[in-house]
């Protein structure tokens, strides 16, 4: 056996010291790792983006899970890797980190366009811009409208309303053509007809065909805030471009059981309380003119 030199000790020495100090390196600088981890690292505020539906602090709950949730970076890396619980009407949800006590959610609703309540399933039957079913609930948002007067079963979580192509598409051209101009209304009602009515709070608007249907949506985004608080039916359904007046008829006001409203429609006199102008009367809504206001 060759016997090792006293040259060869030393470089084995050296090596031996090398690894020693890298290894104590390594340690040192995982130990500061996660010191900086356990200490910097913690959750101190939760930004949440992009809700509508849901309060900031239902949001954060669905994401800071578990026990870990206090460190900011294990959250976000978390979700690098696994999906945050579904919530309803919410499409995905984008964790970042911003700031190592800050985290950023980023929330993507669905697109809601509209809702009918499905009799058979006992809820509310939510779809899109395309008539797909973005979900099922029997909860109600606010400012979607309920589509009443067609009526479907079976329905399928992300697949399209069972329901005629050529009603679907008129449905979903009418909700989008009112939401891009914020008219959304509390009711689209379908009648024998399938005339839609639009309703405003007490404010009813049947449309007739949606032929024009642009233009009457613009007459009807300067005529309701004038009818504020009344109650009545504007008349849209035989409206044309070379209309100038459009016809606004009042609901008869509610009579005590001592007065009655004549079938004539005639105003009673000054000395029996009738009103100024008899609520059996039409009112006619001038249009304004180019550049003028309502």
């Amino acid at each position: 056996m060759k016997k090792e030199t006293i040259k060869e000790a030393r470089k084995r020495k050296r090596r031996r010291k090398r690894r020693l100090v890298a290894g104590l390196t390594v340690l040192f600088i995982l130990a500061a790792s996660a010191f900086v981890v356990v200490k910097v690292f913690t959750v101190e505020e939760v930004r949440v983006e992009g809700n509508v539906l849901y309060e900031d602090d239902l949001i954060a709950k669905t994401v800071l899970t578990d026990e870990y949730s206090w460190n900011s970076l294990y959250v976000y890396l978390k979700y690098k890797f696994v999906k945050p619980e579904a919530v309803p009407f919410i499409d995905t949800m984008e964790i970042k980190l911003s700031g190592p006590h800050t985290l950023c959610i980023e929330v993507y609703e669905k697109g809601i366009m509209g809702y009918l309540y499905v009799e058979s399933a006992g809820e509310n039957v939510y779809f899109d811009k395309d008539g797909f079913v973005v979900e099922t609930s029997q909860s109600i948002i606010e400012d979607v409208p309920e589509i009443q007067g067609i009526f479907c079963e079976d329905v399928v979580l992300y697949e399209k309303l069972p329901i005629d192509s050529t009603d679907l598409k008129d449905m979903l051209t009418l909700t989008q053509t009112l939401k891009r101009n914020n008219l959304e209304p509390d009711a689209i009602i379908y009648g024998e007809s399938d005339s839609p009515v639009l309703v405003y709070d007490n404010v009813r608007i049947p449309i007739g065909s949606q032929d024009l249907l642009t233009q009457k949506v613009e007459r009807i985004s300067k005529i309701l805030p004038s009818l504020n608080g009344m109650s009545g039916v504007l008349h849209l359904e035989n409206w044309t471009e070379e209309t100038t007046n459009i016809v606004f008829d009042k609901d008869p006001e509610t009579e005590s059981p001592e007065e009655e409203v004549p079938e004539d429609g005639e105003e009673k006199p000054a000395d029996e309380g009738a009103p100024e102008d008899s609520p059996l009367d039409p009112e006619r809504v001038e249009e304004p003119s180019a550049g003028g206001a309502l």
